[in-house]
């Protein structure tokens, strides 16, 4: 099986940022999903416009976008088989995107044999383009993200940036109370909190519940880049399905480890 080529498809998503994303950017219609997120036109005309560019040029690839239904995305999961299947989320950071804060992205990865073989995350606004191919790096605009030395850092000198949102009670009350580290940050766009911790612009992560579209390009980026990741019960997060997984993840070996064991042990 050829693979895309990842300078055409870098190009191609950066095209497609820029002309759905940045166009309606603070000036878009929207409406709320039964789950009570929001949902922008510039969502769909993403989806849409992306659907048809990945078809037009690797048609030999299935499609799942994060815009269809949930039975539709089961379909295809169940029908992909071993086969490739693209895993697209058209506006990761919507809330952001409809209030006018310039934090927001498309993601987009490649599952082979239901494994992420290719991982992009573009962020349109700062023109900046993550991308990792399993087994061979993850780069920012073409610069290898996995040159960086270890932080080093004392746990309680890291930024960290937790979604409070998605944890239970019991764990979010002690992070407010007692805060193992040194401050705190929530940007809300899961893809680029992936990459921006595989760049080391903050050093440790929680998130309480990710969707396969939230993370299967970004933890392929932070992994390729050295960075490690489990779940809140200690399991491997990717898990080619729909059901949502936590997230315990560094850059840093040694303090992953740190990390992983203040978690559990608050819990």
């Amino acid at each position: 099986m050829t693979l895309p080529d990842l300078k055409v498809l870098r190009q191609l998503m950066r095209t497609c940022a820029q002309e759905e994303l940045l166009s309606r950017f603070a000036d878009v219609g929207r409406h709320v999903k039964r789950d009570g997120s929001i949902v922008t036109d510039a969502d769909h005309a993403m989806q849409n416009r992306v659907q048809q560019e990945l078809a037009r040029h690797w048609p030999e690839f299935q499609f799942l976008g994060e815009e269809m239904s949930g039975h539709m995305k089961q379909e295809v999961l169940t029908a992909s088989g071993r086969n490739g299947l693209w895993i697209l989320d058209p506006l990761d950071g919507t809330s952001n995107f409809a209030a006018g804060v310039p934090f927001f992205s498309v993601s987009l990865a490649l599952l082979i044999d239901g494994r992420p073989e290719i991982g992009l995350v573009y962020d349109p606004i700062r023109d900046e383009c993550f991308v990792a191919q399993r087994g061979r790096g993850s780069w920012l605009n073409g610069l290898s993200l996995g040159t960086q030395a270890p932080v080093h850092l004392p746990l309680a000198r890291t930024i960290a940036v937790v979604d409070f949102k998605r944890l239970d009670r019991a764990l979010a009350a002690k992070l407010g109370a007692a805060p193992p580290y040194g401050s705190q940050r929530n940007f809300g766009s899961s893809a680029l909190d992936w990459c921006w911790l595989a760049d080391g612009r903050f050093h440790v992560y929680l998130h309480g519940g990710q969707k396969l579209w939230d993370y299967a390009a970004g933890i392929l980026i932070l992994t390729e880049a050295g960075g490690q990741a489990v779940t809140l019960d200690g399991e491997e997060v990717f898990t080619s399905g729909l059901d949502s997984r936590s997230v315990v993840a560094t850059r840093d070996p040694e303090l992953f480890q740190i990390w992983k064991a203040w978690v559990a042990a608050n819990r």
